[in-house]
């Protein structure tokens, strides 16, 4: 089974010679599987080279930057063996006793449901075994394989959609109803609107963008997709009542009241509600936190690999299962979206997806008319949580890699499905007039973000280009001058030939 992981990530395979080390760290080492015991002894300049690359890796273990080193004893087991002749004789028993030795019923729909069932799992078994491996490799390739097979699958379940009319509506929840946090009226709980309003939705919040920040792997951008989508909430609760909530929910501060020398139509846009408690600050915040040191952690663990067969301790085996679902590697994410033009658009590309997913997650069951609730919402969560990292890493290696990967493709394609869906479904909902001082603020912004395009990408680099040749122009006469002044004779001028001749005349009469 390859492992092209390793290959992207610039995996230096050890030698039977560098597992062998004598000293006390290495000791250690062996007892928790990280190196194989029982190495003979070797002559003093082989120990020597030993103990030089063992000084060298645990360099390369502290300075992780972009990539970081892995070290894998190449270990093949049964684990990582391709399957397919195993997977296809299964497949085959599966059918003939379908065939030959169970009684087909006469129910027409039961038949046509299990039949579509039967294709997919076929087509998914063809795909876990035959597929083209992604970037991960942990815990299995053939599991973020299978999630490749599930993406298109999903896709085609979606057109199948898109081509179907509309069911029977259900009414949406409103967060913002009665946002009283103590209410005298309810004797029985006072408190009850606070339990009402805080419902599952809060964990989900925390524990998402902590799954986010693995995804993305940088704050900034995540702190960016997560404001934005407050601002798309307000923008947006005139068509869903499931965006409106309470004060307490994202607590407000009226700008326009505070003594600021600012224009009135820049007042209306910050007039809107401008911080938030529970969204932003608790549930977003701590995740994106928490998130954070999650990657600082996985940036600094080293990446040493051994069968677990070669671990020696119980311990050490433990251990070795536990990581086998962390990373094989690490690469660290560094966007850098005011490098160039096509970072700046990718960067801008993915914030924009994000935040179209995050609508297709409320517009999809409203249009669909699926409760909270409902499996098929929770099942499109853990879809996306799990395609979700792959897709990054292959954008972030599309980045200098002309090529976008397979995964992105597919991801892309169903977001982009997601909402033409809605789009069908429901064209009076999403084509609700906005309120006309947040349609002010959203042209404001895409102003903002247009102007600085064109500045940082256009305008500063002909400005840079005319400030270098101008700067050039000024040194070319310093630069004669000066070369003239030390005796240089290469590019002399007439006046200089002039004199020149008259000294050699005067030399001579003399």
């Amino acid at each position: 089974m390859t492992k092209p992981e390793s290959r992207k990530s610039g995996v230096a395979a050890m030698s039977s010679t560098s597992k062998c080390a004598t000293s006390a760290p290495a000791t250690a080492q062996v007892n928790d599987g990280a190196v194989e015991p029982g190495c003979p002894d070797h002559s003093a300049h082989i120990k020597a080279n030993v103990m030089k690359q063992t000084s060298r890796e645990s360099m390369n273990w502290r300075n992780c930057g972009v990539d970081c080193e892995v070290y894998d004893d190449g270990t093949n087991t049964f684990f990582w063996r391709a399957h397919t002749v195993t997977v296809l004789f299964i497949l085959t028993c599966a059918l003939v006793y379908v065939t030959l030795l169970e009684e087909t019923p006469q129910d027409t729909a039961y038949n046509t449901k299990r039949g579509i069932v039967a294709s997919i799992l076929v087509f998914l078994c063809f795909g876990v075994t035959q597929a083209k491996d992604g970037p991960f490799t942990r815990p299995h390739p053939a599991y973020w394989r299978f999630w490749l097979c599930v993406s298109v699958v999903y896709e085609l379940f979606l057109i199948f959609i898109l081509f179907q009319v509309a069911g029977v509506p259900l009414p949406e929840r409103d967060y913002g109803g009665n946002c009283l946090m103590y209410d005298p009226g309810n004797t029985t709980d006072p408190f009850h609107n606070i339990w009402d309003k805080i419902d599952g939705f809060v964990p989900a919040h925390f524990l998402g963008w902590y799954i986010k920040t693995l995804v993305i792997r940088d704050w900034w951008m995540c702190m960016i997709i997560s404001v934005m989508f407050e601002f798309l909430e307000y923008s947006l609760e005139h068509q869903l009542p499931n965006f409106s909530e309470c004060w307490w929910d994202h607590a407000s501060i009226n700008i326009t009241a505070l003594p600021l020398c600012i224009p009135k139509s820049l007042q209306v846009c910050l007039s809107m509600e401008f911080t938030w408690i529970m969204d932003v600050l608790v549930c977003n915040g701590l995740g994106i936190y928490c998130g954070m040191k999650t990657l600082g952690w996985l940036s600094m663990k080293p990446y040493q690999w051994q069968g677990l067969w070669n671990i020696p301790t119980y311990k050490g085996k433990i251990k070795r299962i536990a990581f086998q679902f962390t990373p094989y590697s690490w690469v660290k994410f560094e966007w850098k979206p005011a490098s160039n033009l096509r970072r700046w658009l990718a960067v801008l590309g993915i914030i924009f997806m994000f935040l179209l997913a995050e609508l297709n997650t409320f517009y999809l069951k409203f249009v669909l008319w699926m409760p909270p609730e409902h499996y098929l919402v929770l099942l499109r969560l853990v879809f996306f949580v799990n395609v979700g990292g792959v897709a990054m890493r292959e954008i972030y290696d599309f980045m200098d890699d002309p090529k976008l990967g397979q995964q992105a493709w597919l991801v892309a394609a169903i977001t982009v499905t997601e909402f033409l869906i809605v789009v069908k479904y429901d064209p009076n909902t999403i084509m609700l007039p906005i309120p006309f001082f947040i349609t002010q603020c959203w042209f404001l912004g895409i102003l903002l973000i247009f102007t600085w395009t064109l500045w940082r990408f256009f305008f500063r680099d002909i400005t840079l280009r005319y400030k270098e040749t101008r700067r050039r122009k000024q040194e070319s006469p310093s630069d004669r001058d000066r070369s003239l002044g030390n005796g240089n004779p290469s590019t002399p001028s007439g006046r200089s030939k002039l004199n020149g001749s008259s000294e050699m005349v005067r030399q001579r009469k003399s």
